[in-house]
């Protein structure tokens, strides 16, 4: 038998680049001799993230509507026009015997155009509210693989099949490294440590908050503090004995295992994340992403009584009484660490891929 060739898209964001990753190294475990191939949105990060995982990646002219008017919306219809083309000379190069998107710029022309070729399509869907992408894609994909339940107001429910977010494999049985996690950020093992994650690019208002509580936390907690690297600069005068200010974290499955809270972003392949690693944790939604799906994202968490979320507009009001709350209440830390862990969904690339060898089939 011929080796399977799969078509890949993915990006704009590390939300849709690393489930796309994912997906393809789980295709590479099973079909050794499988090529694969990305196609992402030139100049977004993808271009960068997908050689550097060791795939080969093509890029198209490709970028968003901008929902603000804006003069570069003026040229929106011609570089969707450019890359319908230039995405049906990729397939018709490549020949693909099934096409993937996982959401972002790129995924829209070229699953677009894989399902005129007749290619089999699969889309996966990481938020409890889809992107424009996928709900445009959906009429015409065979299968959607998604990570919430209740999907099927958006999508067409018999193509629906429940399967979870993809995540970093290293994450899955974290537990086990609390010690070396110690060593490695050279915490104090009697000291609680609170975990910050503001997202790989960081996030401003996280930030000014936690700079705002460092005196009030100096004898309560020790910080891992991942500020983003657009903000390193501005805060790495913050380090000391108790805080440690990181532009990015690489080993993330010893900052989760170090971390007894966490106060994080609520984007859906975090919080998949972080229903692994079933620790307490406080969800600052960004308020600044398409259809504000953070929020629904932690609403969903929250409504399971997995997580506590506080919107941007209320940190200075009631973050303080969240916070002490959370600290003071050892029932409440349990209570939240075992309700998240139900929501987790460990096997799901492999789930994804399961699915992916039916239509292959």
């Amino acid at each position: 038998m011929k080796p399977y060739k799969i078509i890949i898209s993915g990006g704009g964001t590390g939300g849709h680049i690393y489930p796309a990753i994912s997906i393809a190294n789980e295709c590479k475990r099973r079909w050794a001799d499988c090529e694969i191939l990305f196609v992402g949105a030139k100049d977004r990060m993808e271009m960068e993230k997908v050689p550097a995982a060791g795939y080969e990646i093509k890029g198209l002219w490709i970028s968003g509507f901008q929902r603000s008017l804006s003069l570069r919306n003026l040229a929106f219809p011609f570089k969707v026009i450019k890359s319908l083309y230039d995405a049906r000379k990729i397939i018709e190069k490549f020949q693909p015997d099934i096409a993937i998107g996982t959401g972002g710029f790129a995924s829209g022309p070229l699953l677009f155009m894989a399902h005129k070729m007749r290619v089999p399509t699969l889309i996966q869907e990481q938020n409890s509210y889809p992107g424009i992408t996928n709900k445009l894609l959906s009429k015409r994909v065979h299968k959607i693989c998604v990570a919430s339940k209740g999907l099927e107001r958006f999508f067409p429910k018999e193509k629906l099949v429940l399967t979870g977010n993809p995540v970093r494999q290293d994450l899955l049985d974290s537990s086990h490294l609390r010690e070396e996690a110690i060593a490695h950020f050279q915490l104090d093992a009697h000291k609680k440590t609170l975990l910050v994650l503001g997202g790989s690019l960081g996030a401003r208002r996280i930030n000014q908050l936690i700079e705002s509580q460092l005196g009030v936390w100096k004898e309560e907690v020790q910080i891992i503090w991942q500020c983003g690297k657009f903000y390193y600069e501005e805060y790495k005068t913050k380090n000391q004995e108790s805080v440690q200010v990181h532009a990015f974290l690489n080993r993330m499955d010893l900052a989760y295992a170090a971390a007894d809270f966490i106060i994080s972003r609520a984007g859906a392949g975090s919080i998949s994340e972080l229903c692994i690693v079933g620790k307490p944790v406080i969800f600052i939604p960004s308020p600044h992403v398409a259809e504000d799906h953070q929020t629904k994202n932690a609403q969903a968490i929250t409504d399971k009584e997995a997580a506590l979320m506080i919107k941007e507009e209320d940190l200075n009001q009631n973050f303080t009484t969240l916070w002490k709350g959370l600290y003071a209440d050892l029932e409440l830390q349990k209570k939240l660490s075992e309700n998240i862990k139900k929501q987790a969904l460990p096997d799901a690339t492999k789930s994804i891929v399961n699915e992916l060898e039916q239509l292959l089939k």
